[in-house]
């Protein structure tokens, strides 16, 4: 079932166009709009504490998610829930497909990722436009740091 949901996921992503450095798909400037809707529980905040977008404490700092294993923050470690740390620890890395799909429906995408239908997520927020989801990323990689393959 999980590799269904992931296979039909990212063949609904071929078709979309490609930023140059492969990171994301989206416009950032249209997801730091967005992204409004993401402060009333998550912050961007670099590594030297420059506040990049002010918000809440309610979920992790989204700094630097590009690529992070999921329930990590250490800075939020203690806050997380059980589901997303066992993620995290069988490899989820965030993506632009498993951002998207997680942002989409949290609950959900626990419970696939993970094959336990009794996966739960703390986050409670559902973003249901695809191009909300994608600029966010967008944006979420643009104000990250650089990415060094």
């Amino acid at each position: 079932m999980k590799s269904v949901f992931f296979t039909t996921l990212a063949l609904a992503f071929l078709g979309m166009p490609v930023f140059a450095d492969g990171h994301a798909t989206g416009d950032a400037n249209a997801g730091e709009k967005v992204f409004k809707r993401c402060k009333a529980c998550h912050s961007i905040i670099d590594t030297s504490g420059d506040v990049i977008q002010k918000g809440g404490a309610v979920g992790p700092n989204l700094y630097g998610l590009y690529n992070r294993i999921a329930g990590t923050d250490p800075v939020f470690s203690d806050k997380y829930g059980s589901s997303i740390v066992e993620a995290g620890e069988s490899g989820l890395a965030w993506s632009e497909t498993d951002f998207m799909s997680y942002v989409a429906d949290p609950k959900k995408f626990l419970a696939v990722y993970l094959d336990d239908k009794q996966a739960k997520s703390k986050m409670g927020f559902k973003l249901k436009k695809v191009d909300d989801a994608r600029d966010i990323w967008a944006y979420l990689v643009s104000v990250g740091p650089e990415v060094v393959e």
